[in-house]
């Protein structure tokens, strides 16, 4: 189902499979009832044979409105691995997978998704490689065919432009599954941010970085979360959250404007004077006025972005509120 592949050569450091680790997965959940079940009793399969790993499973509850935190609680008193954090109300994937890293205690920390796209199995190859030195792995798609034509071409667009203007790069075809060394999941906790993109969260704090490729599956029950709207204002979080080349390109577009404007206010004048020819009509002002003033308005737009998220971060707001967390009594 997948195949290990690397992104620099093999540290030096490596440590023996049997060596014991604790292993956090961070599972956020909105609205996911379906696939709960589907989904502890893959992990349970998994990891009851692995003896040298120790097993904690954080379940952030992201203000579901069904009964997913009471298919949480029937699964907590079943398996003693399952943790659960549940969020005052729905906040959002992002400070969901925050709160899951909050609360998560392993060595080793791998956000996953609940509807089983990102098959549970490629951990192990993960820990293999975090066991070879390296204190990031990521689980990179060697392919999107389970995604629709729109999303691929939406997501190699997005991956283009923000990889141009930004000097944090994102991994292509590279999601929240991953696998984080605890030193990793420290560094990202000590990031002040209230709006966080995590995907560029990641890859900003760096570290000892390899990959393994896989396929992703189709999901097993339920449906997604997301939409074109939430995925356009994803990718805008994302562009103005490491890049400011949106705000110093209005700089360049104005300074090109003007100066072809001052051409052609020079080339009106030398008509008039020399050939005598009257300034043209109405038609051509209005359409001038109308374009650059919708030009501003974009410029006004992108500029209010940044000024907006500023405002935001300036209030220091946690990005999440917890009620409740529930532990296993052992």
């Amino acid at each position: 189902m997948h195949r290990e592949n690397q992104t620099e050569s093999p540290s030096p450091l490596s440590v023996c499979d049997s060596v014991p680790v604790n292993l956090s997965l961070v599972v956020p959940v909105y609205n996911e009832a379906e696939s709960i079940d589907l989904f502890v009793d893959r992990i349970r399969q998994l990891f009851e044979e692995e003896k040298a790993v120790s097993l904690e499973v954080v379940f952030v509850n992201d203000g579901s409105n069904d009964n997913t935190l009471d298919i949480l609680l029937a699964c907590q008193k079943a398996h003693l691995f399952v943790k659960i954090v549940d969020l005052s109300r729905n906040f959002g994937k992002e400070a969901a997978l925050t709160a899951g890293l909050h609360f998560a205690e392993g060595e080793v920390v791998v956000p996953i998704d609940v509807d089983l796209q990102d098959p549970p199995e490629l951990v192990l190859d993960m820990l293999a490689k975090w066991r070879e030195g390296y204190e990031v792995v990521l689980a990179r798609r060697s392919n999107r065919e389970s995604d629709t034509w729109a999303k691929r071409t939406s997501a190699n667009l997005f991956y283009r432009i923000h990889n141009s203007i930004s000097d944090t790069k994102l991994p292509e075809n590279v999601g929240d599954f991953r696998l984080m060394d605890r030193k990793v999941v420290n560094a990202l906790l000590e990031l002040p941010e209230a709006h966080r993109f995590m995907k560029g969260l990641f890859a900003w704090v760096g570290f000892r970085t390899c990959h393994v490729d896989y396929v992703r599956s189709p999901r097993v029950a339920g449906a997604t979360k997301f939409n074109g709207w939430k995925l356009w204002n994803f990718a805008m979080e994302g562009v103005t959250s490491f890049s400011t080349y949106l705000l110093r390109i209005w700089t360049y577009l104005g300074a090109l404007i003007s100066f072809v404007a001052f051409l052609f206010a020079i080339f009106i004048i030398m008509r008039v004077f020399i050939q005598g020819v009257d300034v043209p009509g109405y038609a051509s002002l209005m359409v001038a006025v109308t374009f650059f003033g919708g030009l501003q308005l974009i410029g006004i737009g992108i500029l209010g972005e940044y000024l907006g998220r500023t405002y935001i971060e300036s209030k220091r707001r946690p990005p999440f509120v917890v009620r409740q967390v529930y532990k296993t009594k052992e």
